[in-house]
């Protein structure tokens, strides 16, 4: 038996100078995609003046401060809690509008979701509805206002209308009723993106200080992101992050070391839900 095997056209063969090309053409690519992180890692462990070598000062001096350590639980507990709420809040409403016909109004609400992906409302109307919902200097106003993204709502919705109808018939007809097809059917046939929809809303908690400058005045309530902005970006002294009993490192160093570790979480996460990307976003943008 025959095995047919599948040949490139003659112009499209690879030929030596278009293969050098692309191995240069990518390792210039990587070069300017992994220089700034070794030189800000590299400066995080520069030695203080006199001195040779790496050295750990700013780490050190950094998290003996207090601020840093303070501000990365804060971060660590508002990404848990917000992408536990926001991946358990989008999946349900995405089940419910996995057929609008079944639902009394469910297309206007489909509709009304879509229309936030092209019209939010502002800065000042935001505030002041955290301002009248009480949520103002608390963490909850860093997780409630956005719970759910439509995008990431329409990508699950898109994956659960890829589920064979005859499935959930099967599991009406067994007796099952909508949650038990949700948690017994939907949820397990969709890790896949549930996994990527749940590290798409963890980045955007994780980075997001816009919210905390705006709705936190406490300042032991500030995530790492917005200590980062606040004392790196924005050039505030750094003197409050540092252990006054010990010798000042390098502002430069202290500063990496601020971003270091504001990275280093995420970085983590993101090569476990890396091979999730393909499958999970292609389902929600191909698929209407």
């Amino acid at each position: 038996m025959s095995v047919a095997v599948a040949v490139r056209p003659r112009w499209n063969q690879p030929t030596l100078t278009s293969t050098v090309l692309k191995a240069v053409v990518l390792a210039v690519t990587v070069v300017v995609m992994i220089y700034p992180f070794l030189y800000v890692i590299a400066q995080s462990f520069a030695a203080p003046p006199g001195e040779s070598g790496p050295s750990l000062d700013a780490y050190l001096s950094v998290l003996s401060g207090g601020i840093v350590v303070r501000a990365l639980l804060v971060s660590i507990g508002v990404t848990v809690v917000g992408t536990l709420l926001s991946v358990v809040l989008t999946i349900l409403l995405a089940f419910g509008l996995m057929n609008t016909r079944e639902v009394p109004g469910g297309r206007v609400i489909l509709y009304l979701v879509l229309f936030t992906m092209l019209f939010g409302a502002g800065i000042i109307p935001n505030y002041l509805l955290v301002k009248e919902l009480g949520l103002l200097d608390t963490y909850a106003s860093l997780i409630l206002p956005g719970a759910i993204s439509a995008f990431n709502m329409v990508v699950v919705r898109n994956f659960f209308q890829g589920i064979p109808a005859e499935l959930i018939e099967c599991a009406r007809i067994d007796g099952a009723n909508d949650w038990q097809i949700l948690s017994m059917i939907m949820v397990p046939l969709s890790k896949g993106v549930i996994a990527v929809v749940a590290l798409f809303y963890g980045v955007a908690y994780w980075n997001d200080f816009f919210s905390a400058m705006i709705y936190l005045n406490d300042t032991a309530k500030w995530p790492v992101q917005l200590v980062l902005n606040q004392y790196v970006l924005q050039g505030t002294p750094l003197t409050q992050l540092q252990n006054p009993a010990a010798p000042p490192p390098p502002a430069k160093s202290v500063q990496m070391a601020v971003v270091v570790l504001a990275t280093v979480p995420i970085l983590i996460v993101y090569p476990f839900l890396q091979r999730f990307f393909t499958k999970g976003v292609l389902t929600g943008a191909v698929k209407g």
